[in-house]
C-alpha cells in the first residue's frame, strides 16, 4: 500500500497527488510548501514517495532513485489507491517535483486524470540541452501546467522556447529561479516569492480545469 500524507479538506472537489524529485524526500521544504500553498485553498493534496526514498527513510542511506519501471508502476499504484479512499472527488491531478513530475506525465494520459503539475520538469540532464526528454510531451493529451525557473539547469526558458510541446501545456515561469525556482540576489526577488507564485499558478490551473 501506498502510505500518502494528506493536507487540505477532506471533503475537497479537487484532489492533487505529489510526488518528489529524485534527492528530497515528500517533507522537503520545498514539498511541504507547496502541498500546504496549494491545500490552503481549498484543495485535497497528497504526497507519496517512491521505493527507493521509502528504503532511504528506513534505514539513511542515500541512493539512487529506482528504474523507470519501478517508478512507474509506483505512480500507478498511487493513482489507483487515491480513487479507493472512499472519498470521491471531482477532479484528480497528478504530478510532483523533477523526477516525480517526469514520471507522472508519462502516465498521464492513460491515468484517467483531468491534470498535470510539474514542477521544475527535466527537460534535460544538467549541461546537456541536446538530449531532451519531450518526445512523449509533443503529444500529451492531458492539461497541464508546468512551473519551471528561468534559470533552471534542466530547462531554461531559452531552453524550452526551442522545444515543440503539445498545445495543452501552460509555462509558468518563475522570475530568475533556478531548479529549485531559487533566484539570485541581485534580481530583486525572494526565493519564497518565486514559491508563492508558483502556488498561485497551480491553484488557478487546479481550479479552472
Amino acid at each position: 500500500m501506498t502510505d500518502f500524507t494528506f493536507d487540505g479538506p477532506v471533503d475537497a472537489a479537487r484532489c492533487l497527488v505529489l510526488a518528489h524529485g529524485a534527492g528530497a524526500p515528500s517533507d522537503s521544504p520545498f514539498m511541504a510548501h507547496f502541498a500546504e500553498g496549494v491545500a490552503s485553498a481549498g484543495i485535497r493534496v497528497a504526497r507519496f514517495e517512491f521505493p527507493y526514498m521509502v528504503r532511504r527513510r528506513e534505514d539513511g542511506k542515500r541512493r539512487p532513485p529506482d528504474r523507470a519501471p519501478v517508478l512507474i508502476d509506483s505512480w500507478q499504484k498511487a493513482v489507483e489507491e487515491i480513487t479507493q479512499t472512499g472519498v470521491v472527488w471531482d477532479r484528480l491531478f497528478i504530478g510532483g517535483k523533477s523526477l516525480g513530475g517526469r514520471v507522472a506525465s508519462m502516465i498521464a494520459d492513460d491515468a484517467g486524470i483531468a491534470g498535470l503539475v510539474c514542477l521544475g520538469y527535466p527537460f534535460h540532464p544538467p549541461g546537456k540541452p541536446d538530449r531532451t526528454r519531450v518526445d512523449h510531451l509533443v503529444h500529451l493529451d492531458t492539461p497541464a501546467i508546468f512551473v519551471q525557473g528561468e534559470r533552471d539547469a534542466l530547462g531554461s526558458r531559452s531552453d524550452v522556447a526551442g522545444y515543440k510541446l503539445a498545445p495543452g501545456i501552460n509555462l509558468q515561469w518563475l522570475a530568475d529561479g533556478d531548479h529549485s525556482f531559487k533566484p539570485r540576489k541581485a534580481s530583486g526577488r525572494t526565493e519564497q516569492q518565486n514559491w508563492n507564485d508558483g502556488v498561485a499558478a497551480i491553484v488557478e490551473f487546479v481550479n479552472g480545469t
